[in-house]
């Protein structure tokens, strides 16, 4: 997938970045805190996955004349701005990193190559009826599988199940935005829409509003 700076709209953004591109840029941009954290991590490929989130998030926000306020991961996992404001969500695979900003409304986004053993997966993510309109097909079930975990970022709190709190309304290739929900928890029925973007083997899904 290309790497990209895109303005959605005038509260929000999203970049996508290759990680070994931006391997050598400086990370003076960060938070104090953020330079402990970045200092602490041992593995040198998550160092990268680490670092390439955060300047996803810093272009995402130049794209809207923001400052970089540094990020911080509350008890949930999710990350908050260190100022309090606008929320924020990064992602990370093999080789790429990304990242989305909005400053009112919670956000989620995600990246995932598209695999074959995704769709033998399928019933430890899916219920039953999500499994009949889906198919065989790797790419669909990429694409809800990544669906699911930008909702499931979005919503910001553990405990939520893909399998049996967040589901997705029935969808094919040729739609763009894709619909679903949180039930049977205390967010039940809290609806949410997800943007669907796939190049080569690479699915890109973002909560939208």
């Amino acid at each position: 997938m290309q790497t990209k700076i895109e303005k959605i709209s005038p509260l929000s953004a999203l970049a996508i970045k290759n990680i070994d591109e931006v391997s050598q840029n400086g990370t003076d941009f960060l938070s104090f805190r953020e330079k402990l954290s970045f200092a602490n991590i041992s593995h040198p490929e998550k160092k990268m996955e680490w670092k390439g989130a955060r300047i996803a998030i810093k272009d995402a926000l130049d794209c809207i004349l923001l400052p970089y306020p540094g990020f911080y991961k509350d008890e949930n996992g999710k990350s908050h701005p260190m100022d309090g404001y606008g929320h924020v969500s990064m992602t990370h695979t093999k080789g790429l990193a990304a990242a989305i900003f909005h400053k009112e409304m919670p956000v989620g986004i995600d990246l995932d190559y598209v695999r074959e053993k995704v769709v033998r997966l399928g019933p430890k993510f899916l219920d039953q009826h999500e499994i009949d309109f889906l198919g065989n097909d790797p790419l669909i079930n990429t694409i809800a599988w990544s669906a699911k975990e930008s909702i499931f970022k979005c919503q910001g709190r553990r405990g939520v199940s893909l399998k049996n709190n967040i589901r997705l309304n029935p969808f094919t290739l040729e739609d763009k935005v894709i619909s679903g929900r949180v039930e049977n928890t205390e967010f039940s029925d809290h609806h949410y829409k997800v943007k669907i973007e796939w190049q080569n083997d690479i699915v890109l899904t973002y909560t939208v509003w």
